[in-house]
């Protein structure tokens, strides 16, 4: 079943991209990164606005967490009413499913493709759909040349040129997923007291680092497409942060700033009267007092 409904739909799709593209395979690479990026692009949408959503909620979130940690009902009843869901957060981790997917399957692809032995080059043939193999002509098409560059893309970049280059580009683009939280008044780091925004920030490392291990063993050609989805990702993730400060700053300029919803603190009672109040102008409960001076002068004016 995962040959079929993985690896053969990628290398007919590779194929035909190949054939269509002046049998560039690179191009083919190109072209297969941004269907596919447009497959996923509702997932990818989602889970770049939750991700600025959660960072805009932050100041709320912790403020209700700190007030309400003994009382976990009314915690819920809070993060409910300012529309925070703790399981938005986990949404994170939906996009590395169809990441996962495509990389077994286009790691399958890419060495079955460029084979050059008559192993692979009768498995090639094998998976090749009938309409398809009309279309292209194998027969004058294969084998298919696995050469770019310096690098041979069936086999790892032997200057890891690409794997740095996967690395930086998913640390650009996991920078517009989890942007810099905000300091607190109290000194202390938002990861200090909120356990997500410290995973979230963790991951901006983390993820960066495994890919650009990974590619270390990677096909060139599965390196080009990380890279290229990367960028993808980059332009996507600006667009989005843009749209959302567009936003946020059409709803600062229309209504009163934003507050947290949690009742401020009573003052304490004694304060110091207002200085106005203090004068007897408007407003103030009580008036001044008569100076004794002016006491004096109506009296005398009585008698």
């Amino acid at each position: 079943m995962w040959d079929a409904l993985i690896i053969d739909p990628m290398t007919n799709a590779l194929l035909l991209f190949y054939h269509f593209l002046g049998n560039n395979f690179v191009l083919a690479i190109a072209v297969f990164t941004v269907v596919v990026r447009l497959i996923t692009l509702p997932l990818n949408l989602r889970q770049q606005q939750t991700s600025l959503r959660m960072q805009e909620l932050q100041p709320q979130i912790q403020a209700i967490q700190k007030k309400y940690k003994d009382n976990p009902a009314k915690m819920q009843e809070e993060f409910r009413r300012i529309g925070y869901n703790p399981a938005e957060s986990l949404s994170g981790c939906l996009p590395l499913i169809p990441t996962m997917v495509v990389l077994l399957g286009l790691y399958r692809a890419i060495i079955i493709l460029l084979g050059s032995t008559p192993k692979s080059l009768f498995e090639l043939t094998d998976r090749v759909y009938g309409w398809v193999d009309q279309l292209v002509n194998l027969s004058s098409t294969l084998p298919i040349p696995n050469k770019f560059l310096w690098m041979n893309l069936a086999q790892p970049d032997p200057f890891y040129a690409l794997p740095i280059l996967v690395f930086v580009t998913m640390y650009i683009s996991q920078k517009f997923l989890t942007p810099t939280p905000k300091p607190q008044q109290n000194g202390k780091k938002p990861q200090d007291e909120n356990p997500m925004a410290s995973m979230t920030q963790s991951m901006q490392y983390t993820m960066p680092i495994m890919f650009g291990f990974f590619s270390l063993s990677f096909p060139a050609g599965l390196s080009v497409y990380f890279i290229l989805s990367n960028i993808i990702s980059i332009g996507q993730g600006y667009i989005t942060k843009a749209n959302m400060n567009k936003l946020q700053s059409a709803r600062g300029s229309n209504n009163l700033p934003a507050t947290t919803g949690i009742p401020e603190t009573e003052e304490v009672k004694g304060t110091a009267v207002p200085e106005s109040r203090a004068n007897g102008q408007p407003g103030s409960k009580k008036p001044a007092k008569r100076s004794t001076r002016q006491r004096r002068r109506r009296s005398a004016k009585r008698r």
